[in-house]
């Protein structure tokens, strides 16, 4: 295969238009090789051509006969130069076309990244306020342990010193009463106060016999432990009164018996002390068993006097 032979002279006049080598030796061979205005006007019918400017090839031994000498006229130079400025203009269309593909393609995508800028800024805001939020949710928690810990200390240490506990302390749906006739409020007392008041007198009428003192507050503090222990046990709810050992550590003194009877404990009698088993209150045990235990551990306790706040 071989490019075609074609008229020079043709071919000249025709790149002389501004037409590439290839389109012009195309429209020359496939128009005949015969004049100027035929390969021009075979360009116009076939300027869409996918292979307009390929070069064509043929067999290589053809022989073209050459052709007779054509005159350019003014009309087909003008066919010819209208020709090349539809081309021009079609590419710089296309040309231009595409540039604002390009552009809009470039906003599209700038915009996206702006978005995607703001979603990541709002998650982070968000992210943000849940952190500052929780952190201020867990600072509370902490600010209510530390406050409910001091509370607990001052019941504590009210306790260990044997004083009665603040009433600020006590929940209660009628916690001060108003006497009639006067302005002084009067401050209901509770049972652990009770309890702590009987501690507090059984001390205070048995001064300077610690001893005895402390082997009663032993011996109440197992009678209350075995009740909170073993509640449906009958034997630890019944105290005989006659009992040597009873009468020597707790029924001989003044405020013993009396402080079992706080915890629940009913006279049969004369013969025994009996805690029914539908009348034990282990909140009451509880307490009497800290308290007792309160009694043994604090020398203050029952020093000062219930009056103190």
């Amino acid at each position: 295969m071989a490019v075609p032979e074609v008229n020079k002279m043709l071919l000249e006049e025709i790149e002389s238009m501004g037409f590439p080598q290839a389109r012009a030796i195309r429209a020359l061979h496939y128009s005949g090789n015969a004049t100027v205005e035929d390969a021009i006007n075979w360009i116009i019918d076939h300027e869409n051509d996918v292979d307009i400017d390929e070069m064509p090839l043929v067999d290589a031994d053809v022989d073209l006969d050459a052709p007779r000498p054509f005159l350019i006229t003014k009309e087909m130079k003008i066919k010819a130069q209208k020709l090349r400025d539809e081309i021009r203009n079609r590419k710089q269309e296309e040309e231009k076309k595409s540039e604002r593909e390009r552009e809009k393609g470039r906003i599209r995508a700038g915009k996206e990244l702006i978005e995607a800028k703001q979603i990541a800024e709002e998650n982070e805001r968000k992210k943000i306020l849940a952190w500052r939020k929780a952190e201020a949710e867990e600072e509370k928690r902490a600010r209510e342990k530390v406050l409910q810990k001091l509370e607990q200390d001052k019941v504590n240490r009210r306790i260990w010193l044997g004083l009665p506990q603040g009433h600020s302390s006590v929940k209660s749906s009628n916690p001060v009463a108003q006497e009639k006739g006067s302005s002084m409020p009067i401050y209901r007392v509770t049972k652990s106060e009770h309890l702590r008041d009987c501690l507090r007198s059984l001390k205070q009428n048995h001064k300077g016999d610690d001893a005895r003192v402390r082997k009663a507050y032993e011996t109440l503090l197992v009678y209350v432990r075995n009740v909170a222990k073993n509640p449906d046990e009958e034997k630890y709810r019944k105290i005989r009164l006659s009992n040597p050992l009873f009468q020597e550590r707790v029924g001989s003194l003044n405020g013993g018996v009396e402080f079992l009877e706080l915890c629940g404990f009913e006279r049969m009698g004369d013969e025994y002390l009996y805690l029914p088993r539908d009348k034990v209150d282990m909140a009451t045990l509880n307490s009497a068993g800290s308290l007792l235990r309160s009694a043994m551990t604090n020398p203050f306790f029952g020093v000062l006097s219930r009056s103190v706040m």
